[in-house]
């Protein structure tokens, strides 16, 4: 039996309290599919007497989530605490810089500290994992990453935000207002407290930065994109696109130009009713990508809660356990 694979846990909002309830109930059975047993050794969180769920009293609780990265009795860091910078980003560089493996979901802290992050993790020869960040449980960067290598991909759009696309459907299929709309996402978990980044479109820009670095261009930058989200429609509008037998999604696109431009944009757009990203409803997430030799590819699946982003962030822990990664460079950044 290969030795464990020590885990380091990081947070335990909605995503970190289930990784760590099927760490811990299905362990057995996802120590078998990595072929070495996978063991949570730490954790840190704001409050470790919460009621989650799951039971963790007989590990140690690490106040400090530096303190955590740093620990020598882990192998990776699972960082799940969000965040662009402050502890979720001191935590990430201090676990590279002491050679421990990185898995996030973390979109904005990629989309901000990207080559930074790549650079000492090419430094430090370890790797950094990051297939739930984008879409939950669509497997998109592992398609990106590995699957699409041999392709010249010319553009990536899609549906990348739960909390907008249940939103507008919701809107579409029920009659309800907007403000109802959010209370709603907010009650069923799919909105935080603060919306701000979802409603605005900015989480979006974040995942479609992500998705830009791995398909087009490594130095695609947040800025770079057009950003309007669908805090200003109203069910008026809704309405009206209905009347046109059209629909309103919130749409990423990203796209390589004959002359080498990448031309980002994250928008509401109205769409055909027959358009394949129309018939994207509820959470739902959906990415259309075209490229050469493979042609286009559609995928569609939940974009948002606890079970599917816990199934990227285990998909990657398992990838770790699989294979002893050596670091030659940095490793999968893109094209």
């Amino acid at each position: 039996m290969r030795k464990p694979l020590r885990i380091g846990l990081l947070g335990l909002g909605v995503v970190g309290t289930e990784v760590a309830r099927l760490l811990t109930v299905e362990q057995k059975t996802l120590s078998a599919q990595a072929g070495r047993p996978l063991e949570i050794v730490a954790y840190s969180t704001r409050d470790p007497h919460k009621k989650r769920g799951v039971d963790l009293s007989g590990l140690p609780w690490v106040a400090s989530p530096s303190e955590l990265a740093a620990r020598s009795d882990i192998d990776i860091l699972v960082e799940l605490m969000g965040g662009s910078d402050g502890p979720a980003l001191e935590a990430a560089e201090i676990a590279l810089k002491n050679k421990k493996h990185l898995v996030t979901a973390n979109k904005a802290m990629l989309a901000k500290h990207w080559k930074h992050l790549f650079a000492l993790s090419k430094k430090h020869h370890v790797a950094i994992m990051f297939e739930a960040s984008v879409c939950a449980g669509i497997p998109i960067i592992k398609v990106l990453r590995e699957s699409f290598a041999s392709n010249r991909i010319s553009r990536v759009r899609g549906i990348l935000n739960g909390t907008c696309n249940y939103m507008l459907t919701s809107m579409e299929t029920r009659g309800i207002e907007f403000d109802a709309a959010l209370v709603e996402a907010q009650r069923l978990g799919y909105a935080e407290a603060d919306p701000t980044l979802d409603i605005d479109g900015h989480d979006t820009a974040h995942k479609l930065i992500v998705l830009a670095k791995l398909a087009l261009d490594p130095d695609a930058k947040p800025q770079d994109i057009p950003t309007s989200g669908i805090r200003d429609i109203r069910l008026s509008d809704i309405r009206d696109a209905q009347a046109r037998n059209k629909t309103i999604r919130l749409v990423a696109s990203a796209e390589k130009m004959p002359d080498g431009q990448i031309v980002m944009s994250v928008a509401p757009q109205v769409l055909d009713s027959e358009h394949v990203l129309a018939n994207v409803s509820g959470a739902m997430n959906a990415i259309l990508i075209d490229s050469e030799p493979a042609g286009s590819l559609t995928m569609i699946g939940p974009g948002a809660g606890g079970g599917p982003t816990a199934s990227g962030v285990l998909a990657d822990i398992i990838d770790l356990a699989r294979f002893e990664i050596v670091v030659e460079g940095p490793l999968y950044l893109p094209r």
